[in-house]
């Protein structure tokens, strides 16, 4: 063996550390190096291109920017990351123990329900959450009419702690999701063990259960993190100023992109560096997956423990799922008969056809970022991944714009060359189709298929990669034959976070779909401009009950 195994106690996390392949292990007439270094070329092209408006000088409009309104965005993107952060990582993984690992009443459809919040979007519970708890809202007027005029224990909904809950809810799945993989493949002998060695359940869980899982939960809170500070919508309705919101507002208030491009920059470069932060934290740990573990009885939590978790999470579900959507139904039963028609199963086939084909994709070219990253853990493959994955913190406007004008450059250099050799107008062959579309959801969303996958690959010993050398396998055959079918939870997960993620996503779509392929988002974004919330109730509903599908294959899959 070229690693050796240590156990650690007392705080410190229980793994299995494994030194690095000697060179002779890589050896291959495939150079796998290939692989990250030509994706994080192509996602550097859009990226690039915002980050050159650099050297685009801005006039007064950058200055004016930094002088007045650049510090208070700092204060408020970082507290907002801090805690959305923070809340969605308490919530995530503290759900994800009590159905992995705990039994209590209700369990087996809480394992699966609190994933739903997922297919709704962070902007549709944002109007959602205005127009229950606001001012003007039914719960305040109600309470009005029973307790008097004057409320002033009522928190104040559009201030950030309004921001931060509705984007903790509407995000802890993606915690919750990766959370709770990790601790199904542990089961209750991670607690058995720590218990042999002295621990009680408590200590056992903080000490040895949560920090093997510690490459699922960062990759959770990862994404998490990126997802808010791309995050546009959801702080547009509340009216709370960040990066985001500045950008829109230097492009369409100023009129400049350049200064637009030069703010977005700024999110690239932070998240880069949390990128690499994170990276750093744990890469020196190695996580080893039992599969029997997941076939261990659970804890059976009795009396009022048992009554308090499931409280806990009914009040999550019912807050985060339940009534949003029941307020969405009651808004859209008023304009059925209106509104539905043909135009909405084309919204949905859309909808479905680009989810799928993006999953396909952005998932394919994960595991094999994943798998030269395994195979070759130089310096330069790392920081390929790290760039490969820095689409995710741009908000999509900015990345459309990013794509746009590459392609429409290499559009009319072809348009010219065509012309030139062949004297053929071929007029766009690249712009306005579906090719274009895919490229920009994988520059946007490679970062969400790598991160579960990469996760499960952390946890695969590198003895087993030896044990499969030493029977002829290497390369492709390695990876279809031996790491495949081990990584198939982590590639369901990323396959169902990418699946909703696409869904959801709205000015990519409105930017570079082809004539005629609207969308339920972009159906979303024309009534919302409209100011019409009712009559983006129904295609809102479609969207969750579309985004409920990949979420409850997945949980079939993942309870098999």
């Amino acid at each position: 063996m070229y690693g050796t195994h240590n156990v650690k106690s007392e705080g410190r996390s229980i793994g299995t550390s494994f030194s690095h392949y000697p060179p002779s292990v890589f050896r291959t007439t495939l150079s796998w190096r290939f692989i990250p270094v030509l994706v994080a070329v192509l996602v550097l092209i859009p990226v690039g291109t915002v980050i050159l408006s650099f050297l685009t000088p801005t006039g007064d409009v950058w200055q004016h920017l930094v002088e007045t309104i650049l510090p208070s965005l700092l204060i408020n993107t970082f507290w907002l990351a801090l805690g959305v952060s923070v809340s969605s990582a308490l919530l995530g993984v503290s759900l994800a123990w009590f159905t992995a690992v705990c039994d209590f009443p209700g369990r087996k459809i809480f394992s699966w329900g609190l994933m739903l919040p997922l297919a709704i979007p962070a902007y549709v519970m944002a109007f959602v959450t205005l127009g229950l708890f606001d001012f003007t809202g039914p719960i305040q007027t109600s309470l009005r009419s029973w307790l008097g005029p004057e409320l002033f224990w009522f928190p104040n909904v559009r201030g950030r702690l309004g921001v931060i809950i509705v984007m903790t809810l509407a995000f802890y799945p993606y915690v919750y999701l990766l959370a709770r993989n990790a601790f199904l493949t542990q089961g209750k002998r991670s607690l058995e063990a720590a218990q042999s060695l002295g621990l009680n359940r408590t200590q056992g869980f903080l000490k040895v259960a949560l920090p093997m899982a510690r490459p699922w939960i960062a990759s959770g809170v990862m994404l998490v993190l990126m997802e808010t500070l791309a995050d546009f919508g959801t702080v547009a309705v509340f009216n709370y100023d960040t990066f985001t919101t500045a950008i829109y507002k230097a492009w369409f208030s100023m009129f400049s992109l350049s200064a637009a491009s030069q703010l977005a920059s700024l999110l690239i470069v932070i998240a880069f560096v949390l990128i690499v932060m994170e990276q750093k934290f744990r890469s020196r740990m190695r996580y080893a997956e039992t599969k029997q573990s997941s076939r261990v009885a659970r804890i059976s939590l009795t009396g009022w423990r048992a009554w308090a978790v499931a409280g806990f999470a009914s009040a999550t579900l019912f807050f985060a799922f339940l009534l949003p959507t029941t307020q969405l139904i009651i808004w859209a039963t008023h304009n059925f008969v209106e509104e539905f028609n043909q135009l909405y199963l084309s919204f949905l086939w859309h909808s479905l056809i680009l989810s799928g084909l993006a999953s396909i994709l952005i998932c394919s070219v994960a595991v094999l970022l994943v798998y030269s990253a395994r195979r070759h853990p130089d310096i330069v493959t790392r920081v390929a991944v790290r760039v490969a994955t820095i689409g995710y913190a741009l908000p999509g406007v900015v990345l459309a714009v990013g794509i746009f004008v590459p392609l429409a450059w290499l559009d009319n250099w072809l348009r010219e060359m065509a012309m030139q050799l062949f004297h053929i107008e071929t007029g766009f062959l690249i712009q306005g189709t579906l090719a274009a579309m895919l490229i920009a959801y994988m520059t946007r969303f490679l970062a969400v298929g790598h991160y579960p996958i990469d996760s499960a690959m952390q946890r695969i010993t590198f003895s087993i990669d030896e044990a499969s050398m030493g029977l002829g396998l290497n390369g492709w055959n390695m990876l279809k034959r031996v790491h495949l079918p081990i990584l198939k939870g982590g590639i369901y997960t990323a396959v169902t976070l990418v699946f909703v993620d696409v869904m959801k996503e709205m000015p990519i779509t409105l930017m570079t779909r082809p004539f005629g392929w609207d969308t339920l988002a972009v159906r979303i974004f024309e009534m919302t401009s409209e100011g019409e919330w009712e009559q983006a109730a129904l295609p809102a509903v479609a969207l969750v009950l579309a985004g409920l599908i990949p979420i409850v294959l997945f949980t079939h899959q993942a309870e098999k």
